[in-house]
């Protein structure tokens, strides 16, 4: 059987950093922080009282106000970027055959937000007996973005939710990519959401110690490679992409940005919440995600690595770039995008592969910020280049995402520059 090409005409995103695509580029290219002092709740007795909050963002200028009572946070940003990605996309949802259109759409923990109030209420209202809302269980689930997606816009293709952590929306990329390329669909709709900024997701990681303290300087603390490095920085949001068979593509017209080309997974087998050290899995994805692209190492310009600014974390995967890439990986631009937009859980996936999608079609590499030159982990060899503070412009023909879950699940993907 001839596998099917896959390509990307579209890009959606609700992030810290923008709540659309250009201005998300635009502030990523220029290395602005979206970190600051949390404002969803009263986090002054936390640990770490910041994150990278989506900013002025409204659901009411998007919903009805019954639709905004059935959904949860997190599941109102995946249907804002959805709807960016699909006009993105140019696609005519009235010659669009429905039939062919899935939706593989990821979350990480899913409505986190709408478990505490609820949950809160019953607690505090005992005495009146169990009183929950309706919508309860359909806002918490963590399918029910992709439910959502597919009853607005009737999408009748394969549809369902991919749960693996932090490699949730890398995964829902690659599956959707598997469905295309085996024929069982001509267009998928795919990426990932998540809005763990409450209580319970800051309390819960600052009970790991995952989280940055530095409640000084919130904008500079997630500072990937640096010696000074104290945890990552939550983020909340979304990011979409709309995938579709080549020929499907171009028998419409589509712009075509870039193409998708390979994916990879791979499990550490080593620890809940760290990574191995010697980078074992990390390794293993990449080399699997070359294989399945049918590259050589040499031949990818630019990685958007996991790099959440967590001790273990960084260094391993350091290593593992050194380990899978040779030589070639002092060639190579490296830059972990999460140093400003914060980690966005299981939405971060397909955010940072959207980034991939950008710097191909620019030729830009968006920085890693936050680095000193006197802040040097010396397990770190700082002859790779992390294109520390600064954007640099050069071709990109093929780049390659990682995230790395806890649990130790990993998926990385590949794009590349589209060739007929």
């Amino acid at each position: 059987m001839e596998l099917k090409r896959v390509v990307v005409t579209g890009l959606g995103a609700v992030t810290p950093l923008g709540n659309n695509i250009p201005d998300f580029w635009e502030n990523l290219k220029n290395g602005v922080s979206g970190a600051g002092p949390i404002t969803h709740f009263d986090a002054s007795k936390f640990k770490t009282r910041f994150a990278c909050e989506v900013k002025g963002f409204d659901p009411n200028a998007y919903f009805d106000r019954k639709e905004v009572r059935k959904m949860d946070r997190y599941t109102q940003f995946a249907l804002v970027a959805v709807s960016d990605a699909i006009k993105d996309s140019g696609l005519d949802l009235d010659k669009t055959n429905k039939d062919e259109v899935g939706v593989i759409f990821a979350a990480g923990i899913g409505g986190l937000a709408t478990i505490e109030q609820e949950i809160g209420y019953y607690y505090t209202h005992e005495e009146i007996g169990p009183k929950f809302n309706p919508f309860f269980i359909p806002k918490i689930i963590s399918d029910i973005a992709a439910g959502n997606i597919s009853i607005q816009y009737g999408f009748r293709g394969p549809n369902f939710s991919t749960t693996s952590a932090c490699a949730s929306s890398t995964n829902a990329i690659i599956d959707s990519y598997n469905y295309i390329r085996l024929g069982q669909a001509q267009v998928m709709i795919t990426g990932g959401a998540e809005a763990t900024i409450v209580p319970s997701g800051i309390g819960g990681f600052n009970s790991m110690t995952a989280l940055s303290t530095r409640n000084d300087d919130p904008q500079g603390a997630s500072r990937p490679f640096s010696a000074s490095r104290d945890g990552f920085v939550l983020g909340e949001g979304s990011a979409c992409l709309v995938l579709e068979e080549m020929e499907h593509a171009i028998a419409r017209g589509a712009n075509i940005i870039c193409e998708l080309v390979g994916g990879g997974m791979s499990a550490d087998a080593y620890h809940l919440t760290a990574t191995h050290p010697d980078g074992v899995g990390a390794i293993l994805v990449m080399k699997r995600a070359l294989r399945d692209a049918g590259m050589k190492p040499e031949e990818i310009d630019y990685i958007n690595v996991h790099g959440t600014s967590t001790p273990v974390g960084d260094v391993s995967e350091a290593k593992a770039v050194k380990s899978v890439f040779g030589e070639h990986a002092y060639r190579l631009n490296i830059s972990s995008t999460k140093s400003m937009t914060g980690h966005l859980l299981g939405a971060a996936g397909a955010l940072e592969a959207a980034v991939c999608v950008l710097a191909i079609r620019d030729g830009i590499v968006p920085p890693t910020i936050n680095h000193q030159p006197d802040d040097e982990d010396e397990n770190i060899d700082y002859n790779l280049n992390f294109t520390f503070n600064k954007a640099q412009k050069r071709p990109i023909n093929a780049a390659l995402s990682n995230t790395f879950g806890f649990g130790g699940h990993n998926a990385s993907v590949i794009f590349k520059k589209f060739q007929k």
